[in-house]
C-alpha cells in the first residue's frame, strides 16, 4: 500500500508538471497575427477585407449558372494568399456593378478535387494554378475572359460590357445597354421630336 501511495503520488507530481509546463509555453508564444500584406490565414478573404460576407458561400453553382442564361464569373482565391486578400476588395466591386446581372462564383483553390481530367460543369476545369485567377463565361457558357494576378477592375469591366452589350466606359461611365438598331433609334427620336 505504502509502494502505491508514493506511486499515485509520483504520477499527480508528473501531471502537475506537465500542465505547469504547458501552460507557460501558451503563455510564452505570441498571438497569430496576419495582415493584408502577408500570407498568413485568418479567416475569409471576402468577409476580412472585401467587406462582403455574402459572396461566400456562393448563392449558385456552377451548371445552375449555366444554365440559367447569366454570365458567370469565376474568381480562384486562397484565403492565405496576400494577393487574393488585396483583389478582394476588386471582387466586392464587380458585384456592386454586375451582382443583379452576372453569377459570381469564388472557388477556394484548396477545395477542387484532384482530379486529373474536369467536366466543363467543374470549376477545376477552368482553373490555371495560379491564384487570383478571373474567368468569365458568357450567356452560353462560353469562356470570354481568362486572366491571372490581380486583373484590374476595368478589364473585368470591359469583358462584361462585351458580353451584357453595353456602352464601352469612354462613351458611358453608368452600365447602359446600346440601342439595337441604331436607325430604329433615329427614327423614333424624330417621330418624338415633331
Amino acid at each position: 500500500m505504502n509502494v502505491r501511495l508514493k506511486f499515485s503520488s509520483l504520477w499527480q507530481r508528473l501531471v502537475l508538471c506537465c500542465l505547469l509546463v504547458s501552460c507557460l509555453f501558451l503563455l510564452a508564444t505570441l498571438p497569430a497575427s496576419a495582415a493584408i500584406n502577408d500570407d498568413r490565414f485568418e479567416g475569409n478573404v471576402f468577409v476580412l477585407y472585401g467587406g462582403n460576407g455574402s459572396l461566400v458561400p456562393p448563392k449558385t453553382t456552377l451548371p445552375k449558372s449555366k444554365a440559367s442564361n447569366k454570365a458567370t464569373i469565376l474568381v480562384y482565391y486562397l484565403d492565405d494568399s496576400s494577393d487574393c486578400k488585396q483583389y478582394a476588395t476588386v471582387v466586392s466591386r464587380m458585384q456592386a456593378y454586375y451582382g443583379r446581372a452576372a453569377d459570381i462564383i469564388p472557388v477556394n483553390v484548396d477545395t477542387l478535387a484532384e482530379n486529373k481530367k474536369y467536366t466543363p460543369d467543374e470549376a477545376g476545369y477552368y482553373y490555371k494554378g495560379m491564384v487570383p485567377q478571373v474567368v468569365i463565361l458568357d450567356k452560353a457558357g462560353k469562356v470570354v475572359f481568362d486572366r491571372q494576378g490581380q486583373v484590374p477592375y476595368e478589364q473585368v469591366d470591359d469583358s462584361l460590357r462585351e458580353v451584357y452589350n453595353l456602352f464601352p466606359r469612354s462613351e458611358s461611365i453608368e452600365l447602359k445597354i446600346r440601342p439595337v438598331n441604331e436607325f430604329s433609334t433615329e427614327l423614333t427620336e424624330k417621330t418624338l421630336s415633331k
